[in-house]
């Protein structure tokens, strides 16, 4: 029977092929790009047919294997019918391929046409987007700062827009305190950088042609010395894919795949098939090279210290939050925002869904109070106390707030008996009997800047209260203060605050109203660290339910060698390299260093760059210069949208669409991974079908076309495809997730979202830490701590050695003895770069610079785009857009600036010049910018080098925190600042 039905299908599949051409022109104008013959049949040659595309048409005849281009064949009927019928299922076609049960051979490019082509046939005819009143089109698409609507007409962008409901979309849930009833907006309260992707997509500064630098000859003189420096010449797809195909098997063959090395920067444009987990990382393993081993840059005082007095390494060292929002306002009486800025960081992905939670929380007389050295716009908008404090000095006004509770009997007692270990002895260091210095409000003073009678006051209002303490970007942690020399010493104080608060306890919690949602967490949907299209099981969250889900072919990388990347330039123009892994699954994995190059394996030759750049999200940025110019370096390539950044230190540039330009899916705030739960910081679970909005402008290509033509040069293509285009990548993640039990793939292709409905009020997860306070087992929705990482009972207690809140972690007692600056009891050790140090007798300015409200990361920043234009973001000047440097007045007037003159941001690294924002919101002797500008550029200006992008990475350290680990201190950072005095020459020059 199954032999009949098989010549049937082969018979009939050009007839089905053909009506489709007919009926669908996209799928018409495919099978006229080129002429092939395959057979299709099995593998002992009984059952097989030809089938030949021709002008356009598809058509069938007798005929044997060796006639055909590409021939698939299958080990027997059964096989080729699952393979070969409708609505196939994917676990079945990975099986038949793993264990050569299906065959495809063949040159790799006809191989992956043919095969897209099929898939093709399915995709074509879908209708995408909705049909608009003005003859537009309204799609969707998902940013790193929220859901838009995208309006498209006659293939140009109208407009964008935050995504809003419609009726057909699920009730939104309700929170009920203090006899009110709270409901968020139906609609994305999306991030001021998510509303300009139309101006990104049309910016001047788009790369649209393949270039190649001018005095580079792949086979001649390569004049690594020159890169930066030279401009570039416009090659054709063909040349340009030629060369960097080449580069890399010339590079396996002379060195060993360990020379290739592909540093990515931790985000580029939102989804689960283009993200850098994903297609990027497919496209290495297969290739082969030496890992970039990130440091934690979002977690660095968490992991490196909080997460050894509490656990949870699976969130890499900060507390979860759930069930934050709902507690804290019905139980919360204060709430203390402690480097803390959601108004500006988002929640990172959230835009301001956070914004309408707090007001909610100020109607309710919950009272604020902000802690910073800026009086940042969450303290501006909100009100409240505000303490500005000293940057890198909060460890020592943490713990004069600590000494009052000890002393006058302000904190859990009973909660400390039964729940933690070691306060005895952190109670003696706070009394100073282990070092002869009370930690005392009087203590502090000359450190923080903070009067003695003003901390008294707040540890006696705090030890008297239910306090939420909002730590960091989620207020459940992340940077922050915990990204400087202190970081680790911050941050373990505030897990050792809480627990002397009764952590768990009803209005006792992290937060700062920015995470903790009532959602239904158990609709899976996969976020983008779960390892999309990549196959990797070791480094994404791959495994833990993506790759059961969405069965793929797994990918490794064979190449056991790693570089960390805060020293990665360092490795290159030095030779060598140590670094610490960070890891989610143990709180062991960071304490045996790696070094860089590894026996066996090459030192990096290559490197092949991707997505945002490093030169303002690494610390000492100008190191990276050196590092592409240096002689060992043989080959740099660049996939990059814009001509910015890194970009100019390429020898070869291959131009990438925007997300707006190609598929991919994804679910607004869905990071997955080391972020389990993320979406916990939006009002609705939102999943996008992130529509192919237009067609790529110049001869760009996406992300995952480029990898496919590369590979497909390498005889790899269809192995990364799996016969898939990026539509069909996307179906696939769709079917992987609960979405098909909730909405068919044709209304979600129309549509273009699907809104998750609420979790029912009795099944809310419970509030985070709250089974812990009551001594009960653990009841939150996560998989970690793994079962053997329990002290005793599974599920009881925390990850730690003890299962217990540790003031004294014994984890450190047993790895860092002799390391004086991971001590077990949390000594105060001041800043290394702070205003005591040394160097301030030169440099007596603290800079720190976090994250911009206007920009995520290098992405939205520069290119001209709409967020530049905002005065607050970049002051236009002589007709360049500098960099803004708030100073307070004081600190301006002492060097006869005012607002907005050029002045010179400088130190022993370097020199940028910022455009003065002269303000009291930030206090004396500190001056306040963001980090991540997108423009790099180095200037000569009266025999001065200068940097004007704005890319302040320059001037900090790239000393990490503390030794024995890879963590990057960027907030512990000295300068001077002088009016630029050449500024008359430069803006003399720019209107010449």
């Amino acid at each position: 029977m199954n032999r009949q039905v098989l010549r049937t299908i082969l018979f009939a599949l050009p007839k089905v092929m053909n009506l489709t051409a007919s009926r669908v022109p996209a799928f018409a104008e495919r099978l006229k790009q080129r002429n092939l013959v395959a057979w299709i049949g099995l593998q002992d040659g009984s059952i097989g047919r030809i089938v030949e595309i021709r002008g356009g048409r598809f058509r069938s005849r007798a005929g044997s294997p060796a006639e055909a281009e590409v021939v698939m064949s299958f080990k027997d009927p059964a096989t080729a019918l699952k393979l070969l019928m409708p609505n196939r299922d994917q676990l079945e076609i990975i099986h038949a391929a793993k264990n050569f049960k299906v065959v495809t051979s063949g040159p790799d490019e006809s191989v992956v046409w043919f095969t897209q082509t099929l898939n093709f046939s399915e995709t074509a005819g879908l209708s995408m987007g909705t049909p608009m009143a003005d003859g537009s089109i309204r799609y969707t698409t998902c940013t790193n700062g929220g859901p838009l609507f995208v309006y498209v007409k006659d293939g140009r962008i109208l407009r964008v827009t935050p995504l809003e409901f419609d009726a057909s979309d699920p009730a939104t849930w309700v929170i009920e305190a203090r006899g009110r009833k709270f409901s968020p907006p139906r609609k994305a309260l999306v991030a001021p950088h998510a509303l300009t992707m139309k101006s990104l997509v049309y910016s001047d500064k788009r790369i649209l042609h393949p270039m190649k630098r001018v005095d580079f000859d792949p086979n001649g003189e390569r004049n690594p010395q020159n890169r930066g420096k030279s401009g570039y010449v416009r090659i054709s797809w063909d040349e340009a894919l030629d060369i960097v195909a080449t580069e890399i098997n010339r590079q396996k063959r002379v060195h060993g795949p360990g020379a290739i090395a592909f540093p990515m920067s931790s985000h580029h444009q939102w989804g689960n098939v283009g993200y850098y987990l994903s297609s990027l990382m497919r496209f290495a393993n297969l290739i082969g090279f030496t890992r970039v081993a990130a440091n934690p840059d979002s977690w660095e005082g968490w992991y490196w210290g909080a997460m050894h007095h509490f656990g949870n390494s699976m969130r890499v060292g900060v507390p979860a939050g759930y069930g934050g929002v709902e507690d804290c306002l019905k139980e919360a009486e204060m709430v203390v925002f402690w480097s803390s800025d959601p108004e500006s960081t988002n929640g990172a992905y959230a835009g301001f869904e956070g914004t309408a939670r707090r007001m909610w929380a100020k109607e309710l007389g919950i009272e604020f109070v902000h802690i910073d050295p800026h009086c940042n716009p969450t303290a501006q908008l909100f009100g409240g106390r505000w303490f500005p404090v000293r940057p890198q000095t909060d460890a020592a006004l943490a713990q004069a707030i600590m000494y009052v509770w000890a002393t006058e009997g302000l904190y859990d007692e009973d909660y400390v008996a039964t729940r933690t270990t070691g306060f005895d002895e952190w109670e003696a260091y706070l009394l100073g009997e282990t070092d002869g210095v009370p930690k005392t409000p009087e203590w502090q003073e000359s450190e923080t800047g903070i009067p003695a009678k003003d901390v008294r006051a707040l540890a006696r209002k705090w030890g008297g209260r239910k306090v939420y303490l909002a730590v960091g970007m989620t207020g459940t942690g992340f940077g922050g203060a915990g990204r400087g020399a202190t970081g680790a010493q911050w941050a373990r104080c505030m897990i050792m605050m809480m627990a002397m608060q009764g952590w768990g306890k009803p209005g006792i919690n992290f937060g700062n109203l920015e995470i903790g949602i009532p959602h239904d967490l158990h609709f899976y949907f996969p976020g983008y660290a779960d390892g999309g299209i990549s196959g990797d099981l070791a480094f994404t969250g791959n495994a833990v339910n993506n790759y059961q889900r969405m069965p793929h072919i797994l990918t490794m990388n064979p190449v056991k060698q790693m570089v960390p990347r805060q020293q990665m330039p360092d490795a290159i123009i030095d030779g060598e390299a140590t670094g610490y892994l960070w890891d989610g699954m143990a709180q062991e994995a960071q304490f045996a260093p790696f070094t860089y190059p590894m026996p066996g394996y090459s030192p990096i030759h290559m490197i092949y760059r991707y997505g945002g750049s490093s030169l303002s999200t690494v610390t000492r940025s100008g190191r990276w210069v050196d590092a592409y110019r240096h002689e060992s370096i043989e080959f740099v390539v660049n996939q990059s949208i814009w001509m910015e950044g890194e970009a100019q230190f390429a020898d070869v540039i291959l131009p990438a669409c925007t997300s707006l330009e190609r598929w991919d899916i994804g679910e607004w705030a869905n990071s997955g991974g080391y972020a389990h739960h993320g979406v916990n910081v939006v009002n609705h679970r939102v999943v996008t079908l992130q529509h192919k909005c237009i067609e790529p402008l110049g001869e760009s290509k996406s992300d995952y076309e480029i990898f496919t033509a590369i590979l497909t040069r390498l005889g790899l293509g269809a192995v990364f495809t799996e016969g898939c285009s990026e539509l069909d990548w996307v179906k696939r993640v769709f079917n992987s997730s609960d979405l098909p039990d909730h909405v068919a793939w044709k209304k979600f292709c129309r549509k273009g979202y699907y809104v998750v409905p609420p979790e029912k009020p009795e099944l809310r997860q419970p509030v985070d830490m709250r089974w812990f306070a009551e001594g009960r087992r653990k009841d939150l929705p996560e998989p970690a701590p793994m079962p053997s990482q329990y002290a005793e009972q599974f599920g009881m207690g925390l990850q730690t050695p003890s299962g217990k809140l540790e003031f004294v972690p014994e984890i450190f007692k047993r790895h860092t003895a002799g390391n004086p600056d991971r001590p077990a009891v949390n000594r105060y050790i001041p800043s290394w770069e702070g205003r005591n140090a040394e160097l301030a007798q030169r440099y007596p300015l603290q800079m720190i610079a976090t994250h911009s409200r206007y920009s995520f990361h290098t992405g939205m920043d520069g290119k001209n785009s709409a967020v530049n234009q905002v005065e607050d973001h970049r002051a236009l000047i002589a007709g360049h857009r500098f960099w803004l440097l708030r100073v307070n007045t004081a600190d301006a007037a002492a060097r006869g600036i005012r607002h907005r003159d050029l002045v010179k941001v400088f130190n022993d690294r370097g020199a940028v010049i910022c455009a003065a924002d002269i303000s009291p919101l930030v206090t004396p002797g500190v001056v306040k910018s963001y980090e991540a500008s997108a423009e790099f550029q180095l200037i000569d200006v009266e025999g001065e080098t200068v940097e004007i992008g704005g890319c302040l990475n320059t001037l900090t350290p790239d000393r990490s925190q503390m030794r024995g680990t890879s963590s990057m201190a960027p907030n512990s950072c000295l300068v001077q600042i002088e009016k630029w005095q050449n500024a008359e020459a430069f803006k003399m020059a720019r209107t010449a």
